[in-house]
């Protein structure tokens, strides 16, 4: 049996070519100093996750040579460009047969989102059927914590960008929010105006 803390995996999507950034992985862009992917895997460590699963797309050589990602699990996804749809069913895959019962999925390009948030959604985890998702002021957000029993339903919708979300909207009523407001700013880095938020 796996312990509570092997229940439930970090899935960092890490993937993404920072199209609108002029081309910079995500993955790579420094935050106090280091890479925004090093301090994902940190703080998902932080938020209780003794395993990590980290998706590169974009660079992926370089992000595995500049980023400490030891103890990682990398998983490679071929097809990054056809956005974060693949990524996910690409992470959620690499689980199978780990004994994870569920996955805690967070974005690279999130850096307001840290360790108090992951640990309040994954606290919600009770079993493969379990469906949790971080609010701000009661809009659903990251991160979100997909049970085992979900994972076909989702890979077998998620495509381009839109990752989890139709999933998640088509089963709202299993849905568990957690306000996570106080703890974390849900920004994305996006764009070359939204590179003020790093430091």
């Amino acid at each position: 049996m796996e312990t509570y803390e092997e229940q439930v995996t970090g899935l960092l999507l890490a993937a993404g070519g920072g199209r609108r950034l002029g081309g910079r992985p995500k993955a790579l862009l420094e935050h106090r100093g280091r890479p925004l992917a090093e301090h994902a895997v940190l703080a998902l460590r932080a938020g209780g996750c003794a395993r990590v699963h980290v998706v590169l797309g974009a660079r992926a050589e370089t992000v595995r040579a500049r980023a400490a990602l030891d103890g990682c699990v990398l998983v490679d996804n071929p097809d990054w460009e056809q956005g974060m749809g693949g990524s996910l069913r690409a992470g959620l895959d690499s689980l199978a047969g780990t004994g994870a019962r569920a996955a805690l999925v967070c974005l690279v390009d999130q850096p307001g989102i840290g360790a108090e948030a992951l640990a309040r959604v994954r606290a919600a985890f009770r079993d493969e059927t379990s469906l949790v998702s971080a609010a701000y002021d009661g809009v659903r957000g990251h991160p979100v914590l997909l049970g085992a029993a979900h994972w076909a339903g989702i890979t077998a919708t998620a495509t381009g960008d839109r990752g989890a979300r139709a999933y998640l909207k088509a089963h709202a009523r299993e849905l568990t929010l957690v306000e996570c407001a106080d703890v974390a700013r849900p920004y994305d880095i996006d764009t070359e105006a939204d590179l003020v938020h790093l430091e």
